[in-house]
């Protein structure tokens, strides 16, 4: 491995589309959401240590959640944790997180990926995330990863690319010509009908020189914020600064302030059998199924007439569910959810009602 490669777990969410298994105080990239005894932010560490030292694995995250970070990843230390004071989008902390490592060493190459995401076919992706760290040592270019899209999702954004694009060394990779953001049924369709259409995985990668170039083009107000930091990262310094400067940044993600601007924009076409795991639908895909296309997390979960449900309840509460067709039904501490999967998208409107009317305990 080489040294000069690293990598930055973005774990800074709130997860409240999966209330209320996900809660603000525990978000779901620290929750064993799968079932399998690890939580998603282990699970992306983990996966992650295949391709990369650990001593340059980064998580960065909101400050009040540095000690389940450090729960989750011992691992780390104090030093692996890169902490927000605030939640200002992903563009504020991948510009934190870079400009840090840049501190450190000049010569880095990152990748910046979600703490959050299922990936089944991690030699492929350990493969790509190699041949991306290559790339970023030959070409001042920005990287990302699409997904080569298997039904037109109106959940994800796309990423399209030129098809005649052709790179001897690398025939994944393509020249990126749009970004689109969630569109709706109709619009997906016609870009999985096109082919030339990928969805965005939301992973990055770039040498720190690269992206710290296209934060001073694009947006130089953020890059002001963090150059003024320099002489202050990896010293006792960086957090006092940080907490009062990083209330100046705008809230903005990545792909609006960077991707989608700049020129130098290419893409590796994946196959990583990869899911976000943004919906409780998209976690009902991902989980096993029972006989009815059930997909039940609960030792002592009993169904009657009931077909595909997505379950969720704890090992220690037994509960009887009939004749349901299609709903989440989902118990975590102090809170019961009830709500057909196709109105999920609600659940956001349910957690923001609670907080009004019944206070934080429940949200």
């Amino acid at each position: 491995m080489d040294k000069n490669n690293y990598v930055v777990i973005m774990a800074g969410g709130v997860g409240e589309r999966f209330w209320p298994m996900s809660r603000e105080s525990r978000p779901k990239q620290f929750i064993d959401i799968l079932g399998t005894g690890k939580s998603l932010l282990r699970q992306t560490y983990e996966r992650f240590l295949g391709v990369c030292h650990p001593e340059n694995i980064y998580v960065v995250t909101n400050k009040r959640y540095k000690r389940l970070v450090l729960e989750q990843v011992p691992e780390l230390g104090d030093a692996g944790v890169i902490c927000e004071p605030a939640r200002k989008n992903t563009a504020p902390c991948i510009a934190y997180a870079c400009y840090k490592i840049y501190d450190l060493n000049p010569k880095a190459n990152v990748v910046v990926a979600p703490s959050d995401h299922i990936i089944l076919k991690e030699t492929v992706f350990h493969d790509i995330i190699n041949a991306a760290f290559v790339a970023c040592t030959k070409e001042y270019r920005l990287f990302t990863l699409g997904i080569m899209p298997s039904r037109p999702d109106t959940g994800y954004g796309y990423i399209q690319f030129d098809e005649d694009t052709r790179f001897p060394d690398d025939e994944r990779l393509k020249k990126v010509k749009t970004f689109t953001e969630k569109p709706d049924h109709k619009l997906a369709l016609s870009f999985l009908e096109s082919g030339d259409f990928l969805w965005n995985a939301g992973i990055f990668a770039w040498s720190c020189e690269a992206i710290i170039s296209a934060f001073e083009q694009y947006q130089p107000e953020i890059s002001f914020i963090f150059r003024e930091a320099i002489g202050k990262y990896n010293t006792p310094e960086e957090q006092s600064y940080i907490d009062v400067a990083y209330t100046a940044c705008k809230s903005i993600s990545i792909d609006y302030a960077i991707m989608e601007k700049a020129e130098n924009v290419y893409v590796f076409v994946s196959d990583l059998g990869w899911s976000d795991l943004g919906t409780w639908g998209s976690l009902f895909d991902a989980r096993p199924k029972d006989e009815n296309s059930n997909a039940v997390v609960g030792k002592h979960a009993m169904l009657y007439d009931s077909k595909n449900c997505i379950i969720n309840v704890p090992d220690d509460k037994l509960v009887v569910i009939q004749g349901l067709d299609d709903y989440i039904v989902s118990e975590a501490d102090n809170a019961l959810l009830i709500c057909k999967k196709s109105q999920e998208q609600q659940i956001r409107k349910f957690v923001n009602d609670i907080k009004l009317q019944k206070g934080e305990r429940f949200a």
